[in-house]
This record gives C-alpha cells, sequence and structure tokens, in this order.
C-alpha cells in the first residue's frame, strides 16, 4: 500500500473566514491583538470545509497557517467546533515576520521529511506561486473574497 501523502491545508480564507476582522488592519495603525483576538468568531467556508472534510477521508490532514503560535487554543478549538478532520496544526511562531510564501515554503520543506505531501490548498496567490515553484502540487482556494489587506498582512506584515 501506498503513502497517500499529506493533504495540507490553509486555514484563513479557506477554512475560516476573516472578513468580520479585517477592519482592525486598515488604516495606517493596525490593531493586531484585536484582529487576533477575534480569531475564535471567524465563520466557516462551507467550501473549504467541504474539501478538508472529503481529504481527510484519504489523506493525513496537516493544517498550515500563518497565524501566530500564540493561537494555538483558539485555533485548535475553532477546527474541533466545525468538525473538521484531526490533524497536525503548525502555525508561526510568535517572532517570525517572514512572508507567508517564504514561511510556508520552509515549513512544507520540514514535513516533506516525514512524508510525500499529495497537494497545498491555499488562498494567497503569492504562497501558491512558491509552494508550486517549490515542487508542490496546489489548489488555490478561491471561494472567499480576495481582500487586499490579508493579503498584505500575509506577505507584507507577516503576521498571518
Amino acid at each position: 500500500m501506498t503513502d497517500p501523502g499529506f493533504a495540507v491545508f490553509d486555514i484563513d480564507g479557506v477554512l475560516a473566514d476573516v472578513s468580520h476582522r479585517l477592519h482592525h488592519l486598515r488604516g495606517a495603525r493596525k490593531h493586531w491583538g484585536r484582529f487576533f483576538a477575534a480569531a475564535e468568531h471567524d465563520p466557516p467556508l462551507a467550501e473549504g470545509l467541504s474539501r478538508a472534510t472529503a481529504a481527510g477521508e484519504q489523506h493525513p490532514i496537516v493544517y498550515l497557517s500563518g497565524r501566530p503560535e500564540r493561537l494555538r487554543t483558539v485555533t485548535q478549538e475553532w477546527l474541533d467546533r466545525h468538525g473538521l478532520p484531526t490533524g497536525a496544526l503548525v502555525l508561526r511562531p510568535d517572532r517570525d515576520h517572514r512572508p507567508a510564501r517564504v514561511l510556508k515554503v520552509d515549513r512544507l520543506e520540514k514535513l516533506a521529511r516525514h512524508g510525500p505531501i499529495a497537494y497545498v490548498v491555499d488562498d494567497d496567490v503569492e504562497v501558491c506561486a512558491a509552494v508550486q515553484a517549490a515542487g508542490y502540487v496546489v489548489h488555490h482556494a478561491t471561494w472567499a473574497v480576495q481582500q487586499p489587506v490579508l493579503r498584505d498582512a500575509q506577505e507584507r506584515q507577516g503576521r498571518s
């Protein structure tokens, strides 16, 4: 029997709708504490949940997020509350502000030491391009409304 490989899912913009908290990041002054404090109230994205549930029937799941490590408990409780498959949760170290595309490729390379990666699902176009350039199969999540402020947080601020 062959190893089916990990199915790797981003959270924000793939499984969780963060649009209700983006107002904390608009303008010159970013309110990161408030932005992250509201994460527990993210509504689920039905398409993402459906895809993760289906993937969990064939693959071990890994949740790879740019959320900071300090949100581990909130994030795990959110995943559990929404009935997502059990899987490893890989978060950004609290003081790591590398762009999401750099952080995620680094984490995927470390994960690949433990087994093959079947595919990665992410909403960030720059992450998708970097992951694909690193040799992984990517599914671009397009079911959430793309928000420039979230892209800035992920790629320029290195915060989500």
